[in-house]
């Protein structure tokens, strides 16, 4: 592996984590709605499914799938389900006050965590980069460093977004337009949990 290999890689990857998703919709109303620490928490569990996905990629795990079908297709559903939970839970509290503890820190990280974790295209999308970018079999030294790379790459991004979007500013423009935004949010949620139910 070169230094070009990871940095084509990098690129592929920030493209990634800018796209709209559930991810992304997660981390930005958790820092203004929760404050930094929940933010960079919820950043945290995003980028460890992430890159724990990348590293499946890198082990070979979308061989499991294919032997194995079914694998995959309960881990959508259930990724799925999760998101739309999601939504529901984030529609019924949009006019709930904002309280100073909105979302415990331990929440925060694990709800990142599985908001990622339940998305098993993220690691088809990892193998079809992968194979791209890392024309030749990887070494055991290499993958370490790619799921190193990915991990903090994740988490250097997560963390911005919290310490941008924590602000007073943000927060208080969050505060005023709470009910519109959440539901807005919540929408997004379940469109993309039905998106994963529905694609094949």
């Amino acid at each position: 592996m070169t230094p070009e290999h990871l940095i084509a890689f990098n690129a592929v990857l920030i493209a990634a984590i800018l796209s709209p998703g559930a991810a992304f919709l997660m981390a930005v109303r958790t820092s203004v709605a929760s404050g930094r620490r929940a933010g960079i928490l919820t950043g945290l569990g995003l980028g460890l499914a992430a890159s724990f996905w990348t590293l499946a990629a890198l082990l070979g795990l979308e061989g499991v799938f294919t032997l194995f079908p079914w694998t995959y297709t309960t881990l959508k559903l259930g990724g799925a389900l999760y998101l739309i939970y999601l939504g529901i839970k984030t529609w019924r509290g949009a006019n709930a006050p904002l309280t100073a503890d909105a979302k415990p820190a331990r929440r925060a990280f694990v709800e990142g965590l599985l908001v990622n974790a339940a998305n098993p295209k993220s690691m088809l999308f990892a193998a079809a980069v992968i194979v791209v970018v890392f024309p030749e079999p990887l070494s055991a030294r290499d993958i370490a460093l790619v799921w190193a790379n990915h991990l903090a790459l994740e988490i250097a991004f997560y963390t911005l977004c919290a310490l941008l979007l924590s602000a007073p500013v943000a927060r208080g423009q969050y505060l005023r337009l709470k009910p519109l935004l959440d539901r807005f949010a919540a929408a997004l949620l379940g469109g993309f949990g039905l998106k994963l139910l529905l694609q094949r």
